[in-house]
């Protein structure tokens, strides 16, 4: 294919994690002949980053590991700023769980206030390097916001639907942005199922999480930016809420790849995967020991990210938390609700209750002596609480 600007991107393939089969990554793909996600491969042995020059970059944005994303066009790259996100020492927070080494990582500053702007930034840009132009997802929110936002920058459309409870912040922001809004009654699944028919009778390209391959390399950057954050290591403990799995899944990626750089050895981070109790499919399956989560039933949390019953990359999860020796737990409504207001009142952050579900669990697993407070611990806030004012209210 003709570059005309290009980058310095080293990918050389997709390839499924099930079966070992390859695929072309200058074509547009989404799973792999047994249904599994792709995954993006590269020619590690060819990259120059070093990370010491890394803290000398003048790019301050995910663009910076530009070698180990897909994009191979700086053309098809619009930089809104996703990534780079700060890592901040909570000290009121940590006084007050004497936890002298806790961090909270704050996605909400990307754009559209949530960690998903690094996926689609990714993702989007390469589907339009690759001739797509109607993109679709079906999203509990944060997606949708994020493709509409990309798709708005680079100038395609962005067919989105989400259930009809979800904030109307969310629903707001897409159609300022100009997509292409369905609600839909029910869940993400049931949003899912809508756009399907779009996608297989008019052409859309399917962006739904883990369904093609560079939202994760887009998320993956939370991993190289944890190192760099943190003088070249890595934390003890990671405390993820995990809806769809992607950043969990894509930091477990960059950590391998890190290994296989020869920036870090073989030890990891405990991967801890949060949910909610009205919405646990991957804590039940992970406490049952198998490979796959079963369809939640009737799945209820105000923390609309982890509305997700079903997660089509749950055996990737379900693999990193049990080889980083870590667990899935699950917080109650109430949990999540206190937990929302004492890490604003003691960090100054209005953070999403997914990002609120992270403390309740530390609060859970130090009681249960499954973490140490003397550890390097990171919460993910994974996006903006102001969205969800329908739900403070509601709740308060």
């Amino acid at each position: 294919m003709s570059i005309s600007r290009p980058t310095h991107s080293l990918l050389t393939h997709l390839e499924c994690p099930k079966t070992g089969e390859t695929f072309d990554a200058d074509t547009p793909q989404n799973l792999s002949r047994v249904g599994a996600p792709l995954l993006a491969r590269y020619d590690l042995s060819r990259c120059t980053l070093r990370p010491e020059e890394l803290c000398d970059s003048r790019v301050d944005s995910l663009w910076r590991y530009q070698q180990l994303l897909p994009v191979r066009s700086l053309d098809s790259i619009v930089d809104l700023g996703e990534g780079w996100t700060p890592l901040l020492p909570a000290v009121r927070l940590r006084s007050r769980l004497s936890a002298p080494n806790l961090y909270v990582k704050d996605e909400s500053v990307n754009p559209t206030g949530s960690f998903k702007a690094r996926g689609m930034a990714v993702a989007v840009a390469k589907a339009f390097e690759l001739g797509a132009r109607e993109l679709a997802v079906g999203t509990a929110g944060n997606a949708g916001s994020a493709l509409a936002a990309y798709s708005a920058a680079l100038g395609v459309i962005a067919h989105v639907a989400m259930p009809d409870d979800t904030p109307r912040a969310f629903s707001a922001e897409c159609l300022a942005l100009g997509a292409d809004l369905t609600l839909v009654k029910g869940l993400i699944t049931d949003a899912n199922a809508h756009v399907q028919k779009g996608i297989k009778e008019l052409g859309w390209f399917d962006m739904a999480t883990l369904r093609e391959p560079y939202r994760l390399e887009g998320k993956k950057t939370m991993g190289y930016e944890l190192f760099e954050q943190l003088g070249g290591e890595l934390p003890d403990v990671i405390l993820y809420p995990t809806g769809g799995g992607t950043g969990l899944i894509g930091m477990w990626k960059a950590f391998d790849e890190m290994e296989q750089l020869g920036w870090i050895d073989s030890r990891r981070p405990r991967m801890i995967s949060i949910q909610a109790d009205g919405c646990q499919p991957i804590v039940r399956a992970f406490n049952e020991g198998v490979d796959h989560a079963e369809l939640w039933q009737n799945a209820s949390t105000c923390a609309s990210g982890l509305r997700v019953p079903r997660a089509i990359g749950d055996f990737l999860i379900l693999d990193a938390v049990r080889k980083s020796g870590g667990t899935a737990i699950a917080v109650t409504e109430d949990q999540i609700h206190e937990a929302w207001k004492e890490m604003a009142s003691h960090t100054g952050l209005m953070v999403a209750p997914e990002g609120a579900a992270t403390l309740a669990a530390l609060h859970d697993l130090i009681r249960l002596g499954q973490i140490d407070r003397d550890e390097r611990i990171v919460l993910f806030n994974t996006g903006s609480g102001l969205k969800y004012i329908e739900a403070w209210f509601r709740e308060s």
